[in-house]
């Protein structure tokens, strides 16, 4: 079953997890924050960029095509965003994940560049309660879509940064890069054994 959502940043569709796509496309594209792997489906919808180091990010796969035809557009718009020029991404996106997820990584749609956000409000905004916090979290953590769709827009409570698949010093990049306020991250103290 495949849904498709229009945002005011990305055309998404959404696919079950049970659905597994025909052909993967794969592309690499340089950028200020190292070198981006960007996936497609056969149809060109994006499927994920990952940085290198990237917590849970995508590696080249036996079987994948190397092209760089379906992602001239998102290495267009990439450029421009890095540059400055450009605050809201207008490409195919397709990511896979539970009902939970599809719901997070929408709301993540629609935080506005040089903003930020908490996870709290995440939660709120996807009308889940106080305790779903963490899976919020968690949600937000299995993002495949670095970047084009913005978990680095969202922060502690406190106003503090906090994890970030692709590394903090990445999301205080791209954060500055937006001209959204940073706070350093807050130090964890050390569990007693």
């Amino acid at each position: 079953m495949t849904t498709t959502t229009t945002t005011t940043t990305a055309r998404t569709a959404t696919a079950t997890a049970t659905s597994i796509p025909a052909e993967t496309y794969w592309y690499e594209v340089d950028s200020p924050v190292g070198r981006l792997l960007l996936t497609a489906a056969a149809d060109g919808a994006l499927t994920s960029l990952s940085v290198p180091g990237q917590k849970g990010g995508r590696t080249v796969r036996d079987g994948w095509r190397h092209d760089a035809g379906p992602f001239r557009a998102a290495e267009e718009q990439l450029g421009a965003y890095f540059a400055g020029e450009l605050t809201e991404f207008r490409l195919p996106l397709r990511a896979e994940g539970t009902a939970f997820r599809e719901r997070v990584w929408a709301a993540l749609d629609d935080v506005p560049y040089g903003a930020t956000t908490t996870y709290g409000e995440v939660a709120a905004r996807i009308g889940a309660s106080r305790p779903a916090v963490r899976a919020v979290g968690g949600a937000i953590g299995a993002n495949p879509l670095l970047i084009l769709r913005p978990c680095h827009r969202v922060i502690g409570a406190d106003g503090s940064l906090t994890g970030y698949a692709g590394g903090l010093e990445r999301k205080t990049r791209l954060l500055s890069l937006e001209g959204a306020p940073v706070s350093p991250p807050v130090p964890h103290p050390a569990t007693p054994r």
